[in-house]
């Protein structure tokens, strides 16, 4: 896959549209584990880390752009009880991290955090397959490392995305704006590995229509969608969590 420059979309004034960094963090839940991933420039990523066994599979979360690690301290023991274990990376500016936020860093520090990811899990004996998941504005990072054929990584899940640069590319002017989005679309469509997509019927944010044409596109032969009837894009966990649990369940175990 060729490599698309970026950069312009890291113009604050784009940027800033499109990110809301929110500064907090929490005392460590209990059987919890903080680490912080060094990016460059002396800047540290904050991460928590949910554990529930070495031989369980392990998800790499990349969460939307008004979220923080500390909001899945309720959310990540529902990935455990089903054997998951659950690992939730901020971005730059984001929890207790360094930096500003922006578009080509999100990107580059996503696979920062899955190398950094992947020696922890080593150093501490977790042997289970790894799977990459993006919410919202997370698909970003989440396509960024399942584009790339890694063979570590045994699938991707996507939750109330689309394949679009969104908020991104406003500003630009309309050539410059659909030769980026188009080839981001075909980024997206590259994606061979299986895939699981999760999208609410009723999103207005992110278009059933665009979700379901996003899904069609993708490469991969091994591919499922679950539609949560009259969510939003916002409510999947409140409108279908048994729906919405069981389909990552069966994706990740087969």
């Amino acid at each position: 896959m060729a490599q698309v420059d970026y950069s312009v979309l890291d113009d604050p004034n784009i940027s800033m549209s499109s990110f809301y960094p929110r500064q907090g963090w929490t005392p460590i839940p209990e059987g919890v584990q903080d680490y912080t991933v060094n990016v460059g420039d002396d800047i540290g990523l904050s991460c928590r880390f949910f554990p529930v066994g070495n031989n369980s599979p392990t998800i790499l979360f990349f969460y939307g752009n008004g979220e923080t690690a500390i909001d899945y301290d309720s959310i990540a023991p529902m990935y455990n009880q089903i054997g998951i274990n659950f690992f939730v990376a901020d971005y730059r500016g984001y929890g207790k991290s360094g930096g500003s936020p922006s578009f080509t860093t999100m990107l580059a520090d996503a696979n920062t955090v899955l190398e950094a990811m992947r020696i922890v899990l080593g150093a501490s004996g977790f042997q289970g397959p790894v799977y990459v998941m993006g919410r919202s504005m997370g698909r970003h990072s989440a396509f960024e490392l399942a584009a790339k054929e890694d063979p570590a990584i045994n699938g991707v899940i996507i939750e109330s995305g689309r394949p679009s640069l969104g908020q991104f590319t406003g500003g630009l002017g309309p050539q410059q704006a659909a030769e980026l989005e188009e080839a981001y679309r075909a980024k997206a469509a590259s994606i061979s590995i299986p895939v699981l997509v999760i999208h609410g019927e009723m999103d207005a944010l992110a278009p059933l229509d665009d979700a379901e044409e996003m899904f069609r596109d993708f490469a991969s032969t091994e591919k499922k969608m679950l539609v949560i009837p009259g969510a939003g894009h916002n409510d999947l966990l409140f409108k279908g969590m048994d729906e919405y649990f069981t389909a990552i369940r069966d994706f990740v175990f087969g």
